[in-house]
């Protein structure tokens, strides 16, 4: 399921059973050119997800007939743009699940709107560039690691290793970075258009699952290693 978010008006599709708030944040996204469909049941969206291919989805977390999380681990292998959630919920452990099963993104109701549109063209933006890129850079090669960025492709011994498009996006900011330490500040600015704010773990949740699609070692990383004090490095050498 291949995203159009390079041609036209973003399509976003919001699955949010909270009607009042749907047609609210609807009305907001449509005065800055997004193009917003809504639905207000979980049971419901995926196959509204397949039949529309939205550009970006948006989720809420507890909805009738089925919840967030459940329709994000169901989608995420197929639909290939960025998925926000919102959840209403303070606990951090549904932040953190809700990104191991492959958002990109996470908001708190309530849901500030502009805070949405900046989410939102930030997500956009960044996928933009990578889908964009036409350059010889566009294919990163360290020894039996492929990245290309025009086809959002990850292979290690010509085996395709499936990512959502955060942690693929991680992933080719490290990448394009080899040798160097990448520090969670930079990379929620550059992925999410803010800095850090010292809590947010997103960026070491990313770390840990391209450590273990990547068949990095957990307890003793080598391919990406944790700089103490300073961020994250991607070892060119260490794909042989």
């Amino acid at each position: 399921m291949q995203s159009n978010a390079e041609i036209g008006p973003a399509r976003v599709l919001l699955v949010e059973d909270d009607v009042e708030l749907a047609e609210l944040v609807q009305e907001y996204l449509q005065r800055y050119e997004f193009e917003v469909s809504l639905e207000h049941r979980g049971d419901t969206a995926p196959d509204r997800v397949r039949q529309s291919n939205p550009d970006i989805l948006v989720l809420d977390l507890n909805l009738p007939g089925r919840d967030g999380l459940d329709i994000c681990r169901d989608l995420r292998l197929e639909f290939q743009g960025p998925i926000v959630m919102f959840t209403a919920r303070d606990e951090d452990v549904d932040e953190i699940v809700g990104l191991e099963l492959g958002a990109d993104d996470y908001l708190t109701k309530p849901v500030e709107p502009r805070v949405l549109l900046a989410r939102l063209r930030s997500l956009l933006r960044r996928f933009r560039q990578t889908e964009s890129s036409a350059d010889a850079d566009d294919h990163l090669h360290f020894g039996e690691l492929r990245i290309d960025a025009s086809a959002r492709a990850v292979l290690i011994k010509e085996e395709e290793v499936e990512l959502s498009t955060g942690e693929f996006d991680l992933l080719w900011l490290l990448a394009t970075k080899a040798g160097k330490v990448v520090n969670r500040d930079s990379a929620l600015k550059t992925l999410r258009g803010f800095g850090y704010d010292g809590l947010d773990r997103s960026v070491d949740i990313g770390i840990s699952r391209l450590r273990r699609k990547l068949g990095d070692d957990a307890n003793h990383p080598y391919r990406i290693k944790t700089v103490r004090g300073r961020g994250y490095l991607f070892v060119p050498d260490a794909w042989d």
